[in-house]
């Protein structure tokens, strides 16, 4: 009777196989918190039966401390609605919107176009600070169809209503776009990695459209050899445009590293770790994909860095680490 009911209710566990691949951004809503706090709000991948992934989101409260507080789990999610678009012509995008019952950690984002069939992947949600002061929501993601990938773009200004829209220009054909929080000499500006091994920086005047760019990184360290990618939006300090990167090496191992760009010029690199700022520790290097330690973005929390990261494809792990300590391992 239960497996009956579930199919008239449409019930589907969309994080029974895994949840990963986390980004973390400040919430829309800053308000009732105590000194030193911020709400935040962390974009996952899950993935459910038939491996098709998700868009699911937790809300939670962040110290300078180095404390971070999750809201409750919610034992039921609701699905986000179509609300306008034409889902036979995704190039044009659709809209969609949060149930109004529903809070953003009972919320979830399904595949909704034919090229989203197979699955939405690794989000990379960016607060945008616009040059007359106000902000909304960007993130990059991967849309999957079963067969071929396409990079999209999710925009919002309220976590109510959200736009999903494929990204256009050469270099939308890869996977990992990550934006920069503001404008560039008045213009958007994302790293990305366009050829399968390296980062580039880009920029553009429009943040759906995105040509070649300039290469500023490529694999130079043991634990990186197979190719780089990046682990989320760059992260604005006073030394510069810090960016967290992955590295893949022998035995297909992922692990996390850091680099610092130049403020005004992010094409010139001013130093890069040697050794990962964070690796899959032996007993919980095996899961759902083993090796592998995955972020889709970190935030500043005082002089700490926080980062909320995938552990073997299965599970999500928070980490702090002092951004001087980072800084320090730059060579």
């Amino acid at each position: 009777m239960e497996l009956l009911g579930s199919y008239f209710c449409q019930e589907y566990s969309y994080a029974s196989a895994a949840v990963t691949n986390p980004s973390v951004t400040l919430h829309p809503d800053q308000n009732n918190l105590q000194a030193g706090q911020q709400r935040v709000l962390i974009a996952m991948r899950t993935v459910g039966e038939g491996h098709i992934s998700s868009i699911a989101f937790r809300e939670g409260i962040v110290e300078d401390c180095g404390h971070f507080t999750l809201e409750p789990d919610q034992d039921i999610s609701t699905a986000a609605s179509f609300t306008r678009g034409e889902q036979d012509r995704p190039e044009r995008g659709i809209s969609i919107t949060r149930p109004a019952d529903c809070s953003l950690s009972e919320t979830v984002i399904f595949p909704m176009t034919a090229a989203q069939a197979g699955g939405l992947e690794d989000m990379r949600l960016t607060r945008i600070r616009e040059d007359d002061g106000t902000y909304h929501w960007m993130g990059t993601y991967t849309a999957y169809s079963g067969h071929e990938i396409q990079s999209e773009m999710m925009m919002t200004r309220d976590f109510e209503t959200f736009d999903m829209i494929p990204v256009r220009g050469d270099a939308a054909r890869n996977k990992g776009m990550a934006l920069f929080p503001r404008r560039i000499d008045g213009e958007y500006a994302m790293i990305a990695r366009q050829d399968g091994e390296n980062l580039y920086f880009i920029r553009s005047p429009d943040p759906l459209k995105w040509s070649e760019g300039t290469r500023i990184l490529e694999p130079k360290f043991p634990w990186e050899f197979v190719q780089i990618g990046n682990c989320g939006p760059p992260i604005e300090l006073d030394e510069g445009w810090l960016i967290l990167t992955h590295g893949v090496g022998a035995m297909r191992r992922y692990s996390i590293g850091a680099a610092l760009l130049d403020k005004n010029d992010p094409t010139k690199v001013l130093g890069r770790t040697k050794h990962p700022i964070l690796s899959a520790a032996e007993e919980r290097r095996d899961g759902y994909v083993p090796n592998v330690v995955y972020s889709c973005g970190g935030m500043r929390c005082g002089s700490k860095l926080f980062l909320p990261y995938g552990i073997a494809d299965s599970s999500v792990g928070f980490s702090f680490v002092g951004l001087q300590e980072i800084l320090g391992a730059l060579a």
